[in-house]
């Protein structure tokens, strides 16, 4: 059968009409939909190019520079113009500008400059995918065009509207000018930090030099500066600087500018800030820099906005005392004069802790505009002024410790670790706390720290503000100011205004409020509430000490001035091997009246064998009273503040007259001493064998005058001291001076103990017995023995000699006497021996006249023995 049509039945006809149908119409639908678009899109670009021009010809005045911000003092009187504290611009014409140059900041800031028209629709892309996913506006996206139209007509704040809206300027912008007209302006427009304004001025500022004549790796740190002024310049910032300029660089390479030899060289050179003269323009200029920096993290205005934003800035700047601060640091004598260009350098504030205001600031000799703050950028290590903060302060906090407290300043080592006392008497054992702290001796702090332990200086110099390295700084270095890291000038205010304060904490700050040009409120200070960082009477405590420290025979004389001064000096060894002692690295002086904290450092940027400073911290010390004698007149006396509940009762006075001698006759150490007032006093004695460190109790007395020390060796030396103690009170005084007793090598006999005479019957010797009228023996000469008595031995001064010894020959003889000798010079020390420079007094010798009783009378009325 031949094949035929297949059938058909069953099936449903295929409509191949409908289907060419709904493809025609949504042919026809696309068709009109991207016409739609594409109108809309023609409509929007227009409208964003009308906007934009529309901006640009309402806001010509932009291109102006705007008005320059005021700064007040604390009394509201007008300072200066901010823009005069080292704003500067120069504008260079776009051949000026070198092509390296500008290629470096094309790499780095748009890459896709030469060929987008204002705005980079990848770039926008990428920056709204970020800002959808983290659900805020945090990404730019900006090219230079956006960034050009922003600095001139746009706020900062980061909102989708101002990004259209700086689009729109962008692109308006790009239909004015040419690439080589944007990225002129861009580069004459632009804040390169510093006070320094477009790319001429920032190339004089940070390199000293003219455009024509940059480095590649100059241009690249310039490149890098842009993005954060503050944070990428630099002087500021020298480590932050170094990593942005290498990704500058590496973006140099990537975008084929440069060769990668080129790169690795520009990436090592290291930077060398410019030395920069002053001028009689740069008054305040480290508390005005300081100050803008305040400003730009409270207000969130850059500093460029608060340069020239025409702002009215009020400040709690003390000109008084900023002209005497910057006066003396201006004067040579007040520092060591250098081996050669690199000077000493030193740094200072002034803070009124009652309500954390900032009076005064210097950041260092010679400073310029947005120059190195030393107050705040260059941490350094504390010395004995961070003894208060980790030994002092937290031994007194503990309740277990007082200012009377007895410490022992010993040579000691502490595993491998053996800290020394630099004073000129050294190890003087027992030490109150108050002179331990007043002449700084290290051997009693570092003693004081290992009893209480490392843990309690850490967590009380925490509650201060310090965060210490957690593993590296868990060492009984701490207590003489040996840190990882370093302190800043402004950490040790911070720390000292809280003693000053009753134990509150301080808030250290530069401004009080900002309005606008319409005296709307931008900015209003409000203080934190303080926090309580230890107990007022360690507050009080610890000031009572201090101003010890100023007193004659401490550290601090110098810082001295016609009001009482509370404070702590600090010095840190050089550390180089072979080189002298007694030259620092760092000399210190933290300090405060009952109204004002100060904190002086002094010391070379860089140190070397060639550049240390030999007068200490008395340098120190002395800023501070040059400082604070002028800058604080006219502000009203205080006093500092005394808690109602501290301890008033004070510890027993010293002992006097202490007298320690070795009596061969009895073979002990007899102690004597003049009582102390008080009812129930005790006495404490303690003692130290020559090859011992530290002392040890020997016992207590409640003899008044004195007592025997019996276990004692031949050949031995010892060394004791005495304290009265009051058990009301649980109060110990301070120690007498201490003594050393030579005990001899020779065999010490014991004292004879037999009786004078041994009774025997008269029947035995038929001896006539004694009438007693022989004339009394004159202690001369015994009749059995044909010696001199003796009472010819000189008496001691202390225990009378023993007078005639009874016969006990075969004739008793009548009850003799003996004239006891006179008495050697006496042993005793004279009064207070000389004091040395650092206070510690010396033994002083003294003469004493002893006197020796004569030889008691003999019994001569027992039998005679044959």
């Amino acid at each position: 059968m031949a094949d035929g049509p297949r059938s058909t039945k069953g099936k449903k006809p295929e409509k191949k009409g409908k289907k060419r149908t709904n493809k025609r119409k949504l042919g026809v639908w696309l068709f009109f939909t991207g016409a739609v678009a594409i109108v809309c899109g023609i409509i929007g670009y227009l409208l964003i190019i009308l906007n934009g021009e529309r901006i640009l010809a309402e806001n010509q005045d932009k291109f102006i520079l705007p008005e320059a911000s005021t700064i007040y003092d604390a009394n509201g009187k007008e300072v200066m113009k901010l823009s005069q504290a080292g704003g500067n611009r120069e504008n260079v014409e776009f051949a000026e500008i070198p092509e390296l140059m500008r290629d470096a900041v094309i790499a780095t800031e748009d890459r896709r400059f030469e060929e987008h028209s204002g705005i980079d629709l990848w770039s926008i892309g990428r920056a709204l995918v970020k800002d959808v996913v983290a659900r805020s506006a945090v990404e730019g996206g900006s090219t230079i065009t956006q960034q050009l139209a922003k600095n001139l007509f746009l706020t900062q704040d980061k909102t989708f509207f101002r990004k259209a809206t700086e689009a729109s300027i962008a692109v308006a912008l790009e239909h004015k000018k040419t690439k080589d007209e944007i990225i002129t302006m861009y580069l004459n427009r632009i804040y390169f930090g510093k006070g320094a304004y477009g790319i001429k001025a920032a190339a004089k500022y940070y390199f000293n030099t003219e455009l024509k004549d940059l480095k590649l790796w100059q241009m690249a740190t310039l490149a890098a500066i842009p993005k954060a002024p503050g944070n990428y310049n630099p002087i500021n910032n020298p480590e932050n600087s170094l990593e942005r300029r290498a990704v500058v660089l590496q973006l140099m390479y990537d975008q084929g500018y440069i060769t990668q030899t080129e790169m690795e060289e520009a990436k090592a050179v290291k930077y060398v800030p410019v030395d920069h003269p002053k001028t009689s323009n740069d008054q305040y200029l480290t508390f005005i820099d300081y100050m803008v920096d305040e400003a730009e993290k409270v207000s969130g205005l850059t500093e460029e906005q608060l340069r020239i934003g025409g702002y009215k800035i009020y400040t709690t700047l003390n000109t008084q005392a900023q002209s005497v601060m910057e006066r003396e640091f201006d004067e040579d004598s007040n520092f060591e004069e250098s081996v050669d260009e690199q000077k000493e350098q030193g740094a200072m504030i002034i803070v009124d802790h009652r309500n954390g205001e900032i009076q005064a600031m210097v950041g260092g000799r010679d400073y310029v505009n947005k120059g190195l703050n030393r107050v705040i950028k260059q941490p350094r290590q504390p010395g004995s002024a961070f003894k208060p903060i980790t030994v002092y302060g937290p031994a007194v906090e503990s309740g277990d410790w007082y200012p009377w407290s007895i410490l022992q300043d010993v040579k000691t080592c502490y595993g491998s670790y053996c800290p020394t006392d630099s004073n000129k008497v050294k190890y003087i054992g027992a030490v109150s706390m108050r002179q331990s702290l007043k002449e700084s001796r290290n051997a009693s702090a570092v003693w004081l720290l290992n009893e209480m332990g490392v843990k309690t200086g850490l967590k009380f110099a925490e509650k201060m503000g310090f965060e210490l390295d957690s593993s590296k700084d868990r060492n009984l270095a701490i207590g003489l100011g040996g840190l990882t890291n370093g302190v800043t000038v402004f950490d040790m205010a911070k720390a000292y205004s809280a003693f000053a304060n009753e134990g509150k904490s301080v808030d250290p700050h530069a401004l009080i409020r900002i309005t606008d040009k319409n005296d709307e409120a931008v900015y209003a200070y409000d203080a934190p509430a303080p926090e309580q960082l230890m107990r007022p009477e360690t507050a009080y405590y610890m000031t009572d000490m201090m101003q010890a420290v100023t007193e004659k025979g401490g550290t601090g004389v110098g810082a001295r001035i016609d009001r009482p001064v509370a404070g702590k000096t600090g010095t840190t060894q050089h550390g180089i091997p072979g080189l002298k002692t007694g030259y620092n690295r760092d000399a210190w002086f933290a300090g405060y009246t009952a109204e004002w904290t100060a904190v002086v450092w002094m010391g070379y940027d860089h140190t070397d064998k060639d550049h240390m400073i030999k007068k200490s911290s008395a340098q120190s010390a002395a800023m501070f009273g040059e400082v604070m004698r002028d800058a604080i007149k006219g502000v009203k006396k205080g006093s500092f503040a005394k808690p109602a509940d501290v301890q008033e009762e004070k510890p027993p006075v010293g002992i006097t007259n202490f007298n320690a001698v070795y009596d061969e006759a009895s073979a002990m150490v007899k102690l004597s001493w003049s009582p102390v007032e008080g009812e129930g006093m005790q006495y404490r004695v303690f003692r130290k064998e020559a090859s011992e460190q530290a002392f040890t109790k020997l016992l207590d007395s409640l003899d008044a005058t004195g007592v025997d020390d019996m276990s004692v060796a031949p050949g031995m030396s010892y060394t004791y001291y005495v304290t009265a103690y009051d058990p009301k009170k649980d109060m110990e005084g301070t120690p007498s001076e201490q003594l050393k007793v030579d005990i001899p090598e020779a065999e010490i006999t014991p004292p004879d103990t037999e009786e004078p005479g041994e009774v025997v019957p008269p029947e035995e010797e038929n001896p006539l017995p004694g009438d007693g009228t022989e004339q009394p023996g004159d202690g001369t000469t015994p009749p059995d023995e044909g010696t001199p008595g003796n009472g010819e031995t000189p008496g001691n001064g202390e225990t009378p000699n023993n007078g005639g010894t009874p016969n006990n020959g075969g004739q008793p003889v009548d009850p003799g006497t003996g004239n006891g000798g006179t008495g050697d010079t006496g042993t005793t020390p004279g009064g207070d021996g000389s004091v040395p420079a650092d206070g510690q007094p010396t033994d002083g010798a003294g003469n004493g006249t002893g006197t020796g009783t004569g030889g008691n009378a003999g019994t001569g009325n027992v039998p005679a023995t044959p």
